[in-house]
């Protein structure tokens, strides 16, 4: 009997190219989503299709059983006609979703909340088998310090004594894989977070430690890190909605829980691990 085939969206990325890596490993026939060239292990199909553009979603979505969905966009614009594509030919849509959908104790910003809280009604209105997955931070988000580490030995930033609770993309990865391939996530919206509440001095710290070398943390205030956020490229509405909110993190922090142990079987990987893992990233 030939296994299901999953479609997999914003695998070129952190998260969703673990999930292919995860599935592809686990001999689960995967197909990923690009836009462009990309390179993938053998075996994996790449096909192009942007989620901007519904109708070039078909050739994507013939044959496939359920769909990995990472939504690119800061607004929810277009969404309902991507999710009536992907249920004329999938039953199961799992969603990349985020841990501050209906939640009091993380306030990533309205531009973000928003827009992820539509992409669930709509895919849980849509009749299809879903999941939404809810994460806190990726650890894989202080890539963005790794010029600034490789040029000038320092990263300078919001906020030193914010902590939150990092994930690896491994593991989310592979809650997302448990969810593709199993019923045991279906209707669920389980908040997945890493392991512990590490402040942004300490990920600075680990990330020397596994380089080798000094690397130092430069506090800046807030003003200064929204221009240095949109002068590296990052959408304005973006940084004027995830900067403001951290600071509030300072004082209601992110909640820990072993949900990536309950529902994978494995212990979430440490904030120290990841470093380890990345650390030819910062060199």
């Amino acid at each position: 009997m030939t296994q299901p085939r999953i479609l997999v969206t914003g695998a070129t990325g952190k998260v969703g190219g673990a999930v292919v890596t995860q599935l592809h490993a686990a001999g689960v026939p995967v197909r990923a989503l690009v836009r462009g060239e990309a390179d993938f292990p053998e075996g994996v199909q790449a096909v192009r299709g942007d989620l901007g553009d519904p109708a070039s979603l078909g050739t994507a979505l013939e044959g496939v059983d359920s769909v990995f969905l990472v939504w690119p966009f800061l607004s929810a614009e277009g969404a309902s006609d991507v999710i009536d594509a992907i249920g004329k030919h999938a039953r199961r849509v799992v969603y990349l979703s985020s841990a501050g959908v209906g939640s009091e104790q993380e306030k990533p910003g309205e531009a973000i909340t928003m827009f992820h809280t539509e992409l669930e009604r709509l895919i849980e209105a849509s009749g299809l088998e879903w999941t939404a997955l809810r994460p806190t931070g990726f650890a894989s988000n202080t890539l963005g310090w790794a010029e600034e580490v490789r040029t000038t030995g320092a990263v300078r930033a919001l906020l030193a004594r914010l902590a939150r609770p990092l994930i690896h993309e491994a593991d989310m990865a592979a809650v997302a894989v448990q969810a593709l391939t199993t019923n045991a996530l279906l209707g669920a919206r389980p908040l997945i977070t890493g392991p512990e509440l590490i402040t942004q001095e300490r990920q600075v710290a680990l990330i020397s430690e596994a380089i080798g070398r000094p690397v130092r943390f430069e506090e800046v205030a807030l003003d200064e890190a929204i221009e240095q956020m949109k002068a590296a490229g990052y959408p304005a509405e973006l940084v004027e909605a995830v900067l403001p909110a951290q600071a509030e993190m300072l004082d209601s922090p992110e909640p820990v829980n072993d949900e990536v142990e309950r529902i994978t079987g494995t212990p979430a990987r440490s904030f120290q691990e990841w470093a380890v893992d990345h650390a030819a990233d910062f060199h």
